[in-house]
């Protein structure tokens, strides 16, 4: 038998077709499979430079208190109340911050709403429809 369509069949059709497609998806999978993992290694770099600007964040904010600190006690304020002052107020700041990551983040904020309004609009517009037939 020749590898030419015709002279193939059906059945040797469908084998080849079903080929083709098994090899297209087993392809396409790898490429799939490559691509997530290239995409994780920048997302690994991503991640460290993140970190790495979070220590000097840290750092410059500890800096910057210290100086903030200093220009309170300079204006004639012991410098330990004047510590206390500029250890309130940054509590009061981080509150206030946790506080709105808080509510942000509960339940019914995360909920996809507008797909579960879509998702009922269809259902009702398919009740609809099966109900006028």
């Amino acid at each position: 038998m020749s590898d030419r369509p015709a002279e193939k069949g059906a059945p040797g059709l469908v084998a080849d077709a079903l080929a083709h497609v098994s090899n297209l998806v087993r392809n396409e999978v790898n490429l799939a499979r490559a691509e997530v993992t290239e995409n994780a290694k920048g997302m690994a770099v991503a991640l460290g430079m993140l970190a790495a600007a979070l220590v000097f964040a840290i750092t410059a904010l500890n800096v910057l208190s210290a100086a903030l600190v200093a220009a309170i006690a300079e204006m004639g304020i012991e410098p330990g109340w004047a510590a206390l002052i500029v250890g309130v107020l940054f509590a009061v700041i981080a509150f206030a911050l946790a506080s709105k990551g808080m509510n942000d983040l509960r339940v019914k904020n995360l909920a996809p709403t507008r797909t579960a309004m879509n998702v009922r609009r269809d259902a009702e517009a398919v009740k609809e429809a099966y109900n006028d037939k």
